[in-house]
């Protein structure tokens, strides 16, 4: 008895002792990139408290005070995204009732703007007449600081494609409508130079599919694909092993999740790369958290290895984009 489980025991630790060889980074190569590219959540934008936060919340009426006067899915923002490092910037879209793309966040226009009703209910022209920056305030409606300072600052998916004709942006379709999908994909139709601009496009499954039937090359993907991958990981990753939920995905890691992963950081990020999957490190993520969620501090970005080369989604790029840009100056100044 006691040599039968002597002979587990050794088993037992051999197993551990192959799992663990199979998965550590220690004789793993170095990764040998130049540092992250980054996406910027909304472009440069007002950010807001997270605490509590619900899908109904207006999160303009909980601004937290700032030290820029930059607005969400603004050309502005945009621009100030690009000049801060941003390697692509998101955006989301609405369809118009003339059948137009906007560029704005809400499924509601009372949130944030001086208009009422739901956004896709309302032509482009009316759009653009509303203030964007009217229902933001840092102090439970005490003062509204960019009241009258963001009319005629909404534009179309054509207003933004026009302004930065060499830049590249991930599309978030903020619906489930399949008439999105068409409709962006008869925009990129129209001017086969847009395709180029577009890194990604995600959201709703039926639109997502609408737009991948007639745009196969394009990157897309959805909320279950993103997460497919991870789930299928945790169960045979182990092994060395990337399920076919992760070949040629873009793969969401949350950065608090990330050292859980088999593998991390070298050789998950290598087998992720053999498998076509493209990384995109996010910020943390807890139970109960609800939207997007970029990786916002310098502290959370020094956990981002060195050498990765995938991507970076931050809500704060003004932030983070100049203190990468330093860190890759270092080797070359030394």
């Amino acid at each position: 008895m006691r040599r039968s489980l002597r002979t587990a025991l050794i088993l037992a630790g051999v197993a551990v002792a192959a799992v663990w060889v199979n998965n550590t980074s220690l004789f793993a190569p170095d990764l040998a990139g130049h540092g992250p590219k980054f996406i910027a959540h909304r472009g440069v934008h007002q950010n807001f408290e997270r605490k509590g936060l619900t899908n109904e919340t207006c999160t303009a009426a909980r601004m937290l005070a700032g030290d820029h006067s930059y607005l969400e899915n603004t050309i502005a923002s945009m621009s100030a995204a690009f000049a801060a490092g941003a390697s692509v910037v998101e955006l989301d879209i609405h369809l118009t009732r003339d059948g137009q793309l906007a560029v704005f966040h809400d499924w509601t226009l009372g949130c944030r703007t001086d208009g009422t009703g739901e956004t896709r209910d309302a032509s482009m022209e009316e759009l653009r007449r509303l203030d964007v920056g009217y229902g933001y305030t840092s102090d439970q409606g005490k003062t509204y600081p960019f009241r009258g300072h963001g009319v005629g600052l909404l534009p179309s998916l054509e207003d933004v494609f026009r302004s930065h004709p060499n830049n590249a942006f991930l599309i978030d379709i903020k619906s489930n409508d399949p008439g999105v999908g068409k409709a962006l994909a008869s925009f990129l139709q129209t001017n086969p130079r847009r395709l180029q601009q577009v890194w990604g496009v995600y959201g709703g499954h039926r639109p997502v599919a609408t737009l991948s039937a007639v745009h196969p090359e394009l990157r897309v993907f959805t909320k279950r694909t993103t997460t497919g991958c991870l789930k299928a990981y945790a169960s045979i990753g182990w092994l060395g092993i990337v399920p076919s939920d992760c070949h040629g995905q873009t793969v969401y890691v949350p950065i608090n999740f990330a050292p859980w992963l088999w593998g991390w950081p070298n050789r998950f990020i290598q087998r992720m790369e053999n498998a076509g999957a493209t990384l995109v490190v996010i910020g943390p993520h807890h139970l109960g958290n609800t939207g997007s969620r970029g990786l916002d501090t310098i502290k959370q970005f020094r956990n981002v290895p060195l050498g990765f080369s995938g991507f970076v989604q931050t809500d704060r790029i003004e932030v983070i984009g100049p203190v990468a840009e330093t860190q890759r100056r270092k080797p070359s100044s030394s």
